[in-house]
């Protein structure tokens, strides 16, 4: 089963400086994953014979299953990958990059088989701390027969924590450009009319749009190398304290809302 962490408050974009100050969209931003209504599409990988498949990766990948350095090719965050088999109910994962480790995780399943919890610590896209989590998954399909217990399709039921720097943004304007910084190093400076813009310390995105679509309502979009990679619309209540932000994952076709209250 791969985890595929929500770590950041994705893609929120604002309006320019006259709506910004009307709405109060401008400040620090915090995500609230435990109200978060996670995507309904599953993760799907299978454990067997001594090797391991991502079906749902994007791209997929098969590497052996025995604790060590396996090489994973397309992937920005991670070059190799690391399945070591603790028992029959329990994986822990490493990925590595330029060999340094980026990211470790740990899935325990339970007695039953149908539901699992996970912890991890990701450094993947983040250039201080890393983020760190934990929450609860459940089986809607089994693996093959033989298979480990990890195997088969999941999908994330819950996150029981994450880190304030995986879900903490905080916006500027400054006429008609947009700033977004976040706790994990990661920043843009966009003009709020659609035009694309460097996204700076995350290897999986190099672009951005920003652009609102209503009153109260944003867009950004995501890109990696020109390929729209993901897009969040947010929508600022009617108070100016709280948002809702649906984000939808255009490599995996998923999309995950949560809301997020200013600071």
């Amino acid at each position: 089963m791969k985890i595929f962490v929500a770590a950041t408050l994705l893609a929120i974009a604002f309006a320019p400086v006259q709506a910004m100050a009307e709405n109060g969209f401008d400040g620090t931003w915090k995500g609230d994953v435990s109200s978060a209504q996670m995507p309904k599409k599953p993760d799907v990988s299978v454990l067997k014979d001594g090797m391991y498949t991502c079906k749902t990766c994007a791209p997929a990948y098969t590497i052996k299953a025995d604790g060590t350095d396996q090489a994973v090719t397309g992937h920005p965050y991670f070059d190799t990958e690391a399945i070591k088999v603790v028992d029959d109910h329990t994986i822990q994962v490493t990925d590595k990059k330029a060999g340094k480790t980026v990211t470790t995780s740990t899935v325990t399943v339970a007695p039953d088989g149908k539901t699992a919890t996970f912890e991890f610590t990701d450094s993947s896209n983040s250039n201080g701390a890393p983020v760190t989590g934990k929450g609860t998954s459940k089986q809607v399909a089994k693996g093959p027969a033989g298979s480990h217990a990890t195997s088969g399709s999941w999908i994330t039921t819950s996150f029981a924590s994450l880190s304030d720097n995986g879900v903490t943004v905080t916006y500027k304007t400054d006429g008609d450009m947009l700033t977004m910084t976040d706790l994990t190093g990661q920043s843009y400076t966009a003009k709020m009319d659609g035009t694309e813009a460097p996204f700076k310390g995350d290897p999986g995105v190099t672009s951005v749009t920003v652009k609102m679509t209503g009153k109260r309502t944003l867009v950004e979009t995501d890109k990696r190398d020109g390929k729209v990679i993901g897009r969040a619309t947010s929508t600022l209540n009617k108070s100016g304290t709280a948002m809702h932000v649906s984000y939808y994952d255009a490599l995996h076709a998923r999309t995950t809302t949560y809301p997020a209250t200013k600071q």
